[in-house]
């Protein structure tokens, strides 16, 4: 049912309220105006939560990117979490998960051909940067990767996801829930998506979902659901292999990093119950402790096994050294997209279609009024340079 995944600490509350106290003043600061959001030209649509990870952001902006990619030029920017680089990082040829972050490099290595992708901690530093940088000056949209609290960039579209397990209404802040700010941030929000959702919801559960929400008329509600698609080996000399071929005999190791496992391993049970969870902290780094544990674990494991991590983890996994080739042979990923329920993918595209061709239209001719300002600028100085100077006029005297 929604929200059986909400553990709250009660005697944390007070704390929560302290919390609380202190993310609401900086709200009020930025409604006030006196902490300034700045809106831009261009297309600019965010991402994001409002509780602490495992809302599939991920999966969502990757959605955006297949929507846009072949229409507009789309860059991703996001802050790169525990990446080992500062500032602004544009992804180039062998870029690393550690100098990016797991998920700008998943989905740099997944569509790095067609779209950019960067990561910068300020947002509306690094989207300067892709609109000026000569390397990156024909992005068209920018999508934000989880900015719903970052307040400086006002976005023309801000898309807050909201996990079926973990429904906000009934969360408490942090440190006793997972809520990052209080619900009624929500109100910030363009559209909600309802994300994970099971796929077999009846009309009643979306009613009372979309009840206990209570949005504001202005704002449109989505429902979404995980789409795993086949697995795909993580390493060059994974054996070939498919979920298909799963059967309940086999015994899987389900490695995973990310800030909520439950879901996947719940999803996993339909094809075993053999399952060994393996469950570190959401963008883990491996350590050779970690690695021993693994090998360890898989070699104690029952033949007829597999090792089954998601793309995130595989990102920081590809580049590790002292798996042994065992694992290394058996180690997949397994790749997940969201599909729409209620048939509502169409109205969602063209929401965001309709949006990004308005707004492009806008941007390009900003940007053609301001280079032609420039030119214009350079013409002039280029002229006073050439110019020439007054004669001296004398008068002559013939007294």
């Amino acid at each position: 049912m929604e929200g059986d995944f909400i553990k709250i600490h009660k005697y944390l509350l007070p704390l929560s309220f302290l919390y609380g106290l202190g993310v609401r003043i900086r709200n009020m600061l930025f409604d006030m105006d006196i902490l300034k959001s700045r809106s831009f030209t261009m297309p600019v649509i965010s991402v994001g939560n409002i509780t602490v990870g495992g809302a599939g952001k991920t999966p969502h902006v990757e959605y955006l990117v297949r929507l846009l990619q072949d229409r507009v030029r789309v860059a991703v920017l996001s802050r790169g979490y525990k990446r080992r680089t500062k500032g602004y990082f544009l992804a180039g040829a062998n870029v690393t998960a550690r100098e990016i972050g797991d998920e700008p490099y998943q989905m740099y290595s997944k569509y790095g051909k067609n779209i950019y992708v960067a990561v910068n901690a300020k947002r509306c530093e690094g989207i300067d940067r892709l609109r000026y940088d000569k390397a990156t000056s024909d992005t068209d949209v920018v999508l934000l990767d989880d900015a719903y609290q970052h307040r400086y960039v006002k976005p023309g579209i801000n898309i807050l996801l909201v996990d079926y397990h973990r429904l906000i209404v009934y969360d408490k802040l942090l440190p006793a829930g997972c809520l990052r700010e209080p619900k009624e941030g929500k109100r910030r929000a363009d559209i909600v998506i309802v994300t994970k959702c099971p796929k077999d919801l009846r009309p009643m559960d979306f009613r009372v979902i979309t009840k206990a929400m209570d949005l504001y008329p202005y704002q449109k509600l989505f429902f979404t659901t995980l789409v795993y698609k086949d697995i795909k080996p993580v390493f060059s000399e994974t054996l070939n292999f498919s979920l298909r071929d799963l059967t309940p005999e086999h015994n899987i190791l389900v490695l995973t990093g990310i800030a909520s496992p439950q879901h996947l391993l719940l999803d996993l049970q339909k094809y075993t119950q053999n399952i060994t969870p393996m469950s570190y902290s959401d963008h883990h780094h491996f350590t050779p402790k970690d690695i021993a544990r693994i090998n360890n674990s898989f070699d104690a494991m029952p033949k007829k096994r597999i090792i089954i991590t998601t793309e995130k983890d595989a990102a920081r996994l590809i580049n590790i050294d002292g798996l042994s080739d065992d694992v290394r042979q058996h180690m997949y990923s397994l790749p997940i997209e969201i599909s729409f329920m209620l048939e509502q993918g169409e109205q969602f595209d063209e929401f965001i279609l309709s949006y990004v061709h308005k707004n492009s239209k806008n941007s390009i001719l900003s940007r053609r009024k301001n280079e032609e300002e420039r030119a214009k600028g350079k013409e002039q100085k280029v002229a006073e340079k050439v110019k020439p100077s007054k004669p001296i006029q004398t008068t002559i005297s013939f007294d």
